[in-house]
């Protein structure tokens, strides 16, 4: 059992969770709209702690959510997560971004689609059952009126995530359901931290690298003058 600090910013949302025991203690999540993990993520940090009166000392391990995802998210939250594992001397955990997201989606039947929005009609996704047990691998995906129709044809998909909006009007199949409501959040990491600190299945501090599944391509520089 222990007490460990889950941190997601792997997309636009900059999200910090603590969990004792499997269970959620405290979440603090914002949507700004645009990356800014570097400005608030420390700060969240130190308001979770405040709000649940423990300090950084108490930490059993700290959970980073590994990607896939935006490059400079994923980079900000590793780097902050790797210095409080040095420091501390704990363990750190990777969590599958896409996977945690889709342990927040409620659904009856059918297939969780978790979506993280790419460059244009591109999608980082992966489906997953409803025991969360992976049946497409995570990949990059170009929507297209004919994607996921053979898993379609068969069964319902529950599209969900900031990449799912932008397929409505693509993916019109009878089976296909959007879940707009769902948000990324630290808090889909909880359980899986737990039963990955239970079973001591961590990541080399010095050398874990985010999952960023695709190169990171820089942008053309601005001019100054």
């Amino acid at each position: 059992m222990g007490l460990i600090l889950c941190l997601e910013t792997a997309t636009k949302t900059c999200s910090v969770s603590l969990g004792l025991n499997g269970e959620e203690l405290f979440t603090i999540t914002e949507d700004s709209g645009n990356y800014s993990h570097a400005e608030k993520l420390n700060g969240f940090i130190q308001s979770l702690f405040d709000k649940t009166g423990y300090s950084l000392s108490d930490l059993d391990a700290v959970a980073i959510s590994e990607g896939p995802g935006s490059y400079t998210g994923l980079r900000i939250g590793t780097s902050t997560a790797k210095g409080f594992c040095f420091a501390l001397d704990i363990p750190l955990i990777a969590i599958h971004s896409l996977k945690a997201l889709a342990a927040l989606t409620s659904t009856e039947s059918g297939t969780i689609c978790p979506m993280f929005d790419a460059r244009r009609m591109e999608v980082y996704s992966a489906l997953f059952n409803r025991q969360l047990e992976e049946v497409e691998e995570t990949k990059a995906v170009v929507i297209d009126a004919e994607s996921y129709q053979n898993f379609l044809a068969h069964d319902k998909i529950v599209f969900v995530g900031p990449g799912a909006e932008k397929c409505l009007e693509t993916l019109t199949h009878p089976n296909a359901k959007f879940d707009l409501e769902t948000l990324v959040s630290a808090k889909g990491m909880i359980a899986f931290a737990e039963n990955k600190y239970q079973l001591k299945d961590f990541v080399d501090v010095a050398y874990f690298e985010p999952f960023y599944l695709k190169d990171f391509i820089a942008g053309a520089p601005k001019k100054l003058f």
